[in-house]
Parts: C-alpha cells; structure tokens; sequence
C-alpha cells in the first residue's frame, strides 16, 4: 500500500446556506413597521411640554392649536378607558344613562363631521369625483359608537361600508366649501372599527359637487 492510500482525504464541506426571506413575509414586516401610532402627535406634545414646561412652543394657527387639543384630550380618554378595563376586569363596564349615551354619541357624531371635512381639501381629482379621504378617530365606549351609528349596541363589526345617505343620517350632511365649489362625498363610505382600543378609521371618495 502506497502511502497517498494510507489515510483518506477529508470529505470536501459543503457550503452553508443562509435562509432566504420570502418576499410576502418582509413586506408583512415592512408592514408592521410603518403602522401609525394615531396618539403619536399627542405623545410628542406631551413630552415636548413636560421637558420644558416654561419655553414650550404653541402652534401659531388657532386650528392646529384646537387639533393639538382635542388629541391630547382624546389621549387621555383613551388611557381612561385602559384603566377601567384592567381595574373591572373586562371593557365598557362604567353605567351610563341612555341620556348619557346619546349626548356622546352627538358629540363623537360632530367630530366625525368635522374632522372628515378637514380631510377635503381641493384636489385635481376632485373634478372627475376621485379624491380620497381618510379620518382616524377615537370613542372609548363601544356603545357610544354604536349609537352614533344609529345601532342598539356596540357595533359587532370590524368594518363595514354606508352608503352616503346612511352615514350622513348618522353624523350629518359634509359638505367642504373651497373657493369656486363646494366639495361631497362621492362613493360609499367604509368604516373601520376596533372594539378593544376603541379607534376608529373612516374613509371614501370626494369630489366637486354636481347638480
């Protein structure tokens, strides 16, 4: 026996492969990356304010000021409703009066109100009836939402799509004025809803108004 016979030759190592992502599970990543906080501006104001109470700047538009406002104020309500949930041991357990309810329910009616017309400004889609909008919201009480819905309860859906005439029954006519045309919706409207933290999104189509 020659000796290049008396020892074998180490097995050749197979290169290593490194797992490739699928493409559907980065962009389910990538997803999940980019959802909005929608307390974000609120946090910011909060923590802005707190770390210099006595030089903190306020937004020079008396809008921007009542926006900040409302979703500072939103905020907090929110982190009520957290509180009571882990306190009671289950959601939207605080009695209300129906009195009570529906006087809510006005309430968040009107900021829907409000707040989609403030998503309409004037578009170049608005000619053709193609502008979107999109309105985030907050109600910490499920069946103060549902009432603002026109329905019994809180609402047992996660999202559902009005018609222009149901959703306006339930919050009121929007209508945007700009300069030469007053601005409508123009498609359905879907509503989106998340009963555990209590946001909600709504949104659709609109356009110049035709007669």
């Amino acid at each position: 026996m020659s000796d290049s016979e008396d020892y074998a030759s180490p097995p050749t190592k197979a290169p290593s492969k490194k797992r490739k992502l699928s493409t559907k599970a980065t962009s389910s990543t990538k997803a999940k990356r980019v959802k909005k906080d929608p307390f974000a501006d609120a946090k910011d104001a909060i923590r802005t304010t707190l770390a210099s109470p006595d030089s903190f700047a306020l937004p020079e538009d008396d809008g921007e000021i009542r926006r900040l406002v409302v979703g500072i104020a939103e905020y907090a309500q929110s982190l009520e409703s957290i509180t009571a949930a882990a306190n009671a041991g289950r959601p939207g357990v605080a009695h209300k009066t129906a009195e009570e309810i529906a006087k809510e329910a006005e309430r968040i009616a009107t900021m829907i109100n409000n707040g989609v017309r403030k998503q309409m400004p004037w578009k170049s889609t608005c000619k053709q009836g193609h502008a979107l909008y999109v309105y985030d919201g907050v109600c910490t009480d499920p069946r103060v939402f549902g009432a603002v819905l026109g329905l019994d309860g809180p609402p047992t859906f996660k999202a559902k799509k009005y018609t222009i005439n149901e959703f306006q029954a339930c919050v009121g006519q929007i209508r945007a004025e700009v300069r030469y045309d007053s601005l409508v919706l123009t498609s359905g409207v879907n509503v989106r809803w998340n009963g555990e933290t209590g946001q909600f999104k709504i949104s659709g189509k609109y356009g110049v108004l035709r007669f």
